[in-house]
């Protein structure tokens, strides 16, 4: 599980380390995956690395918030967090009610058995803290609630946490929305948040089976493109992009603004000129057209509720007739009954991952995206469309203002600036989520050795190391067993 996943495609054999850009567009190439500059995934180990003890410094809890892409980061860091502390990792919980009212819990969106079973060179994980005998009697821990810093270090996990973690023999730490910090010192930690999001986090089998029959008829009729259309009530809100909508339109999103984001002035027009407003699907689609794509494009839309209505979804269907969601290319009862829920928003995920482009129109704060991002490259270095909202918005504004001449040879320009799906050097504020080179990738004739890829027997050598700290650990539990036995007869006798 940990090794190279078998489905990648072929890879190309160059050497090349940095950013793959293309020189030109076309349109046939893009349906392909990006240059992979030589670079394949690879996120097991490659140094020495121990397999868990059994004799952990105690349980850890964790409640991890937000949507089902925030939750997914958070196990992440759950589990990195449980091997930085030698603890036992208690199954995340998903706290779906405060965003979707979703109560699935981690049970009705992942496969369980096989999260445990992929982490069993890493985590000891166990699904509730397990009930202790003490002088005769029955005994449950009781975690000690804490509330870690936001993006912790790792000397915070190994002070103040395990301290609470030893004297109380459990801590319950939440929320867990990005309560570990994301860039790390050690390569090894990250490729562990590697194998936790690309091989443990594996949705049921039925929102497998559900997301393949999506993929499977939007391919009937060849290539397919799948866009996350972030033009919802919550990112615009929080963008402060009001002015294209109605007076009514407006006092709802600033209401939900005021209720739900500190208070900031946010001038449209400023805001506008620097990229920060949500593209319109409008835009989308004159993005997607310049770039030479044509009205017989399929298109999968993987979306919340867009506000403002159709008004401003009829120009995007004249340009692209062909959209589809998951509604309605899959009519099932179990989606359409949480069509806004965490089996959705798995449904979308695993379509966006599969498809053959995938284009975030709002990837700041968007983790759908994000993560899509990260995995995508991950998958196979599959081609992405990312915007460049700062360098398109003069354009779109020329165009507003009636300067249309050059249009679409200026998007183009601004396009072919942008990665697509290659490897690429990591710029904060890009997330690891986002993108995990060089760490979770590796060449088989690097240039530095710390690139070169694991041993292809690593899974076997893993298995050994884990049989062998088992083994001896039986040894030194019977020898303590028999000491206790012996002195205990003495003392009879």
């Amino acid at each position: 599980m940990i090794c190279t996943i078998a489905f990648l495609i072929n890879f190309t054999s160059n050497d090349s380390t940095g950013s793959v850009s293309r020189s030109k567009l076309n349109v046939e190439e893009l349906w392909e995956s990006a240059d992979s500059g030589g670079w394949r995934p690879s996120s097991a180990p490659r140094s020495e690395w121990l397999p868990p003890s059994i004799g952990s410094n105690g349980f850890l809890r964790v409640r991890c918030n937000g949507g089902l892409n925030q939750q997914r980061t958070a196990i992440c860091n759950a589990v990195l967090a449980a091997r930085i502390m030698n603890a036992t990792l208690v199954l995340p919980e998903l706290d779906a009610n405060s965003f979707w009212h979703d109560d699935s819990g981690f049970h009705g969106i992942y496969d369980v058995e096989h999260f445990i079973k992929a982490l069993k060179y890493d985590v000891n994980i166990v699904e509730s803290i397990p009930e202790i005998k003490k002088n005769g009697k029955t005994k449950k821990i009781k975690a000690l609630q804490i509330r870690p810093p936001r993006d912790a270090s790792v000397s915070w996990y190994t002070t103040e946490a395990l301290k609470k973690m030893k004297e109380h023999g459990a801590i319950y730490l939440t929320p867990f929305s990005h309560r570990l910090a994301e860039e790390i010192d050690n390569p090894e930690y990250q490729r562990l948040r590697c194998r936790v999001n690309y091989h443990a986090l594996r949705f049921k089998p039925q929102i497998m089976r559900l997301s393949q029959s999506i993929v499977d008829k939007l391919r009937t009729q060849g290539h397919f493109m799948s866009i996350h259309l972030r033009f919802e009530m919550d990112m615009l809100a929080f963008a402060g992009c009001f002015d294209i909508f109605t007076p009514a339109q407006q006092r709802i999103l600033k209401k939900y603004r005021d209720d739900n984001f500190a208070p900031k002035k946010l001038i449209y027009n400023e805001r506008r000129a620097i990229g920060k407003c949500p593209l319109t699907p409008e835009e989308v689609g004159l993005i997607l057209r310049a770039l030479g794509f044509d009205n017989s494009t399929r298109i999968y839309l993987a979306a919340g509720e867009l506000f403002g209505g159709e008004k401003f979804m009829k120009p995007f269907r004249s340009l692209f007739p062909h959209l589809e969601n998951h509604n309605s290319v899959e009519q099932t009862d179990e989606l359409a009954g949480n069509t806004q829920g965490l089996l959705g928003s798995a449904v979308d995920y695993m379509v966006c991952l599969l498809s053959d482009i995938f284009m975030p129109t709002y990837d700041g704060p968007s983790n759908f995206a994000n993560n899509l991002l990260g995995h995508r490259l991950y998958y196979g270095f599959r081609t992405t469309l990312r915007p460049d909202r700062k360098g398109l918005a003069p354009i779109f504004i020329d165009r507003e203002n009636g300067k249309t001449a050059g249009f679409e040879e200026a998007v183009k320009k601004v396009m072919l600036q942008t990665n697509f799906g290659g490897p690429h050097k990591r710029i904060p504020p890009e997330s690891f989520y986002t993108n995990p080179w060089p760490e979770c990738f590796c060449q088989m004739s690097p240039k530095n050795p710390a690139d070169r890829c694991p041993p292809n027997n690593v899974l076997e050598i893993l298995n050994d190391q884990l049989e062998s700290q088992n083994e001896k650990e039986l040894r030194n539990d019977t020898e303590s067993s028999n000491v206790l036995n012996s002195s205990v007869s003495a003392e009879e006798r």
